[in-house]
Formats: C-alpha cells, structure tokens, sequence
C-alpha cells in the first residue's frame, strides 16, 4: 500500500499537539484534585475525571507513536511494516473521547482544543470519532460511570426506538 507522508505528518503534527495539551491538562488536574480516593466511583468526580484524562492522553501517545512508527517504517522501504503500523495508527484511539465521558463538567480549555484536533482527524481514524467527540462535548455531565448499571447495560444491547 503506498502512504502519503505528507498526510502521515499532518496527522502526526496534530496528534503530537493534542498530547501536549492533554499532557498538560493531565498536569493541572493532577495538581487540582490531589490524591483521589480508590473508591470515588462517581460520574465526574476526582478520580473518574483523572482516569478520563489519562485515558485521552494514553490514547493519543499510542495514535501518534503508530503513526510516528509507520512514517519511519516508510522511509526505510519496509511497506510490509508501514502498512501494520499505519492500520494500527488509524484505528480510534483506545479511550478517545469515552474519556471525556469520565470527566467533570466543564471540561478544560486545553481538553477541548485537544479533542477538537482529534475530531477534525476523524477521517483518518476508523469509525466516526468525530460525531463521538461531539456527542461526548454535547453531554451537560459526565455520563461514565452510569448511576444506574442495569439501564446501561440494556442501552448497551437494545437498539434504540
């Protein structure tokens, strides 16, 4: 398969600023909230909103070192391996945006700016993450965990009326 590098590092370009707003919004809100109790299991709260960051962020470090790594592979001549590390590059980025669902309202600037740059990738990534990440900025609240698991999980398996 033959790749365009240009895309490739305007993709990777963008990925690598999102990780750097994500890391640094991951920083503030570590600061923020402090040690966050084991057990805070609420939609939105401390430790749902740190599990949520570090989810976008680990999910957009993995993106970009796909991408990084198909690039190089590439420039070597190993089509074999460029073309497995860019079909990982474009899969949806594990915990890109269900991480946003995890998270206290409102969301930082710096999480916003950072999925907004994912979002307008979303022709890169498999399945639509840029209708996701807009569904998930559209949430008033964190929606992860439910309140209620037994209605999720039918959510979850019924199709919607």
């Amino acid at each position: 398969m033959l790749h365009d590098l240009g895309e490739l590092g305007r993709v990777g370009r963008a990925l690598s600023a999102a990780l750097a707003l994500l890391e640094s919004e991951r920083a503030r809100l570590e600061r923020h909230y402090g040690e966050t109790p084991y057990g805070d299991c609420e939609a939105g709260g401390a430790r749902q909103t740190l599990l949520g960051i570090r989810d976008l962020s680990r999910g957009v470090g993995d993106a970009l070192r796909y991408v990084a790594l198909g690039v190089g592979y590439v420039s070597l001549g190993l089509d074999e391996r460029a073309d497995h590390a860019v079909r990982m590059a474009r899969m949806r980025p594990v915990g890109v945006p269900s991480g946003l669902d995890r998270m206290a309202r409102p969301l930082g600037a710096d999480t916003v700016r950072a999925m907004e740059l994912v979002r307008d990738l979303g022709d890169f990534f498999a399945g639509d993450v840029a209708l996701a990440v807009e569904v998930a900025f559209a949430a008033p609240r964190a929606t992860y965990p439910p309140e209620d698991w037994a209605s999720y999980g039918r959510r979850r398996v019924e199709p919607p009326d």
